[in-house]
């Protein structure tokens, strides 16, 4: 039996590239589920993997995309049965183990998750590692004493797929949602989304550098690092909290300990990568009872396996808006 995949490989002066090959079976990776994949998603860390960067791939050729959703073929694990409809993130799956931009994939029963009742395979790509990273996040401050009585919520790298997700769930719940964005052309599509207000990030970054700056976010959703993230710590409220998820905008922290100390904020990271099972599937389930799907329509492309190549210099270069789904077959 074969399939399609867009295979990924390294040639010897280092350059990366990618191209659709019919693969054999018999050259799927080690595993107690193969999974016949509908429908895949395009994350940060996908872009990075199809070119190359961050050292996120050792090993040639590879098949690309930590997130997939599709129907068991067969299953050596008495969990799954053949015909069953699931979902998988994380797990380093798409960077050490191969992925879902093809139309097979084998992988460990633990790495998978139920299709929640109420989502189609479709549906839960563009929820996808964006959404569930989302859900997680606020399920932490939620956990920390966060609720919409709180306050404001800051929603940094609002436009793109963990923002724009983040940005409509905390709305449906009941928050009051800043979006904040470098993207101006994005403020009515976030508005749309639930955002009370959008935040321009170049006038975020403008106001003059202080220890503490005037408190106003009761909790903050970070997609971006860098001084991004600092700037949001030194204007959290007193007992704010703060989730940190990403770092397209640096890894150095500027901050000093005031926040921590004279104003008692919280500071959290959120790994989606390596979340155990039960969390996984309580985190999927608030989704499918919370997300939007219809509201989110507008923030939907989708693409095929010929166009990933192209899409992953986009989303790398900050030209996404939204989710991106690879319909694989």
């Amino acid at each position: 039996m074969g399939f399609r995949a867009l295979l990924t490989d390294r040639d010897a002066e280092g350059r990366v590239t990618s191209s659709v090959e019919m693969l054999d079976d018999a050259r799927l990776p080690e595993g107690d589920v193969t999974v016949d994949i509908d429908w895949a998603g395009l994350n940060y860390k996908d872009g990075l993997c199809l070119t190359g960067g961050g050292g996120l791939v050792r090993t040639y050729p590879h098949v690309a995309g930590i997130d997939f959703a599709g129907t068991v073929r067969d299953s050596s694990d008495s969990r799954y049965a053949a015909g069953d409809s699931v979902v998988l993130t994380g797990w380093r799956v798409g960077e050490t183990h191969w992925g879902g931009y093809a139309e097979r994939a084998r992988v460990k029963a633990d790495w998978l998750v139920p299709l929640p009742q109420g989502l189609t395979p479709r549906d839960a790509m563009i929820v996808g590692t964006a959404g569930l990273t989302a859900m997680l996040a606020i399920d932490r401050l939620e956990a920390a004493g966060l609720a919409p009585a709180s306050g404001e919520v800051l929603v940094t790298g609002a436009a793109g797929g963990v923002g724009t997700i983040a940005t409509s769930l905390l709305a449906r719940l009941g928050y009051q949602v800043a979006a904040l964005s470098g993207r101006a052309q994005h403020a009515e599509a976030l508005k749309a989304l639930g955002a009370a207000g959008v935040v321009d990030r170049a006038e975020f970054l403008a106001q003059p550098d202080k220890p503490l700056e005037s408190a106003r976010w009761a909790a903050v959703i970070d997609n971006v690092g860098g001084q991004v993230l600092g700037k949001a710590l030194r204007q959290v409220k007193y007992g704010g909290v703060v989730a940190s998820i990403g770092n397209a905008g640096g890894i150095a922290l500027e901050t000093t300990v005031l926040p921590f100390i004279l104003r008692g904020i919280s500071l959290f990271g959120i790994d989606s990568v390596m979340q155990p099972f039960e969390t996984r599937v309580a985190a999927w389930r608030r989704i499918a009872g919370t997300f939007d799907l219809a509201a989110y329509a507008g923030l939907v492309r989708e693409v095929g396996l010929e166009e990933l190549p192209q899409a992953a210099g986009e989303i790398l270069a900050g030209e996404v808006k939204g989710r991106v789904l690879v319909k694989v077959r």
